[in-house]
């Protein structure tokens, strides 16, 4: 087994690093070391000779010729910044997070002789460079441990259990798999998640997460994150889990350590409160469509804004309607203000309507002045036309040539509301363009990588 120690600097990764080598009885292999080797300089004189660019380059280089197999690694603290360095990082290894509290940060980097990345004081540097990175380093970890309080033999000891029989506390472990039973998982994949979680001809590391939502039998999140799973040699696995209430999940993912689950209707915003921690777009949105779990510690971001941003990008200044008030219509509307569009929000409950459009500083009103309106872009954030439902929202008549429609319901790929979109001459947008985007970001949040659109759309479309 590879093992790659990640993370800031002054977390214990070198030192804790040799005793797990030992603890393994694998080699070490300190890459900050071996950029020196190779260089012929110590660290400090290859960043005043070649900057910190020069530094990163010789990084890529040593890390893209690491080689597989019995190996404790311990990276450099922006290693994990690097696409590259994160897909050869991750690549058949487990990855395993130290960190520290800022006080023991700077109490254990004084006085070194490593120069700084931003030209401020160390006091400023660490609290700010630790805010920038921690989704990078959460989101590439298979497990996290904090150093605050332990001893390197502590740590090694720490990790040594986990990387021997996983995460889960035995106390944990039998409430976890009483409530297993009530998430909502399919009965094939509930037999494999149970045998993973008690190493029954599984891998008991292997990293459980899914898609949380109610419906969800239809998303193709599963299948797409598996394939991506297989093509980049992660051990994990993605299933769906269909809970009652969202509740009952989270305690499941913090009892049995689940790595995390997209979230989809009705959740994104009754999940906010079992979070530990929520991202500033997610706050602004005021739903949550990805959970990761690292060290306990949930955190809630949202994906689905970005995925609505990227098609209609070209469109900015566009005077727009945006038909729902929900979760998803949060975060087109996040999306379409940040392209300065002109947005007026159309909803059959016009209440929910206003308290959205005040939220975003917005026109509003009720879903049969679309006629009226006529916008240059449609953007539909509701249910409607979803498999099986073959309804429309929004009526054809109100649809005209040069019109942008951007329906974001993306099962089945051409909706009802697409198809009359296309007969009237309109640019139609089907859910799907936002289905990739999104679920690239959302890849990137669960594993650190961020694979390619058209890698995507392949497994998407096959």
């Amino acid at each position: 087994m590879r093992v790659v120690l990640i993370g800031f600097r002054g977390a214990g990764k070198t030192h804790v690093g040799k005793l797990v080598a030992t603890r393994m009885g694998t080699p070490f292999l300190d890459l900050d070391r071996e950029i020196e080797a190779r260089a012929g300089r110590p660290v400090p004189e290859i960043f005043a000779a070649e900057g910190e660019a020069g530094f990163r380059r010789r990084e890529r280089q040593v890390i893209a010729t690491l080689p597989q197999g019995p190996l404790v690694v311990a990276a450099g603290g922006g290693a994990v910044l690097d696409q590259e360095n994160v897909r050869h990082l991750r690549e058949g290894s487990r990855t395993v997070l130290l960190r520290a509290s800022e006080a023991a940060i700077l109490d254990r980097i004084r006085g070194s002789s490593r120069p700084s990345l931003t030209g401020r004081p160390l006091e400023e540097e660490v609290p700010a460079l630790l805010a920038a990175r921690r989704t990078a380093y959460l989101s590439a970890a298979d497990f996290c441990v904090d150093t605050t309080s332990l001893s390197p033999q502590e740590a090694c000891q720490r990790i040594g259990e986990t990387l021997d029989a996983g995460t889960v506390a035995k106390g944990a472990r039998e409430e976890g798999l009483r409530l297993l039973d009530i998430v909502g998982i399919p009965a094939g994949d509930l037999r494999r998640v149970r045998k993973i979680l008690a190493g029954d001809g599984e891998d008991p590391l292997t990293r459980i997460c899914g898609v949380a939502g109610n419906p969800v039998l239809h998303s193709r999140t599963p299948a797409l994150q598996n394939a991506l799973f297989v093509r980049y040699g992660l051990g994990f696995f993605s299933t769906f889990f269909q809970p009652r209430e969202i509740g009952t999940l989270m305690q499941t993912m913090r009892l049995l350590d689940l790595r995390g689950c997209a979230v989809t209707i009705p959740f994104k915003e009754q999940v906010i409160p079992h979070l530990d921690v929520v991202d500033r777009d997610a706050e602004t949105i005021g739903a949550v469509n990805t959970v990761v779990q690292c060290g306990g510690e949930l955190s809630g971001f949202n994906t689905d804004w970005l995925g609505i941003r990227g098609p209609l990008e070209h469109l900015r200044g566009a005077r727009a309607v945006l038909v729902g008030a929900g979760g998803a219509a949060a975060a087109a509307a996040h999306a379409m203000v940040s392209l300065r569009m002109q947005v007026t929000i159309l909803n059959r409950s016009p209440g929910r309507a206003r308290q959205l459009a005040d939220r975003i500083g917005s026109a509003h009103g009720p879903l049969s002045d679309l006629e009226r309106l006529a916008p240059d872009v449609v953007v539909h954030a509701t249910p409607v036309g979803m498999h099986p439902d073959r309804g429309m929202a929004i009526p054809a008549r109100t649809l005209s040539a040069g019109m942008t429609v951007f329906d974001l319901v993306y099962t089945p790929p051409e909706t009802p509301l697409i198809r009359a979109a296309r007969a009237a001459g309109c640019r139609a947008i089907p859910g799907t363009e936002m289905f990739i985007r999104q679920a690239r970001e959302q890849f990137r949040y669960l594993t650190g990588i961020l694979p390619g659109e058209g890698e995507v759309r392949g497994i998407v479309e096959s």
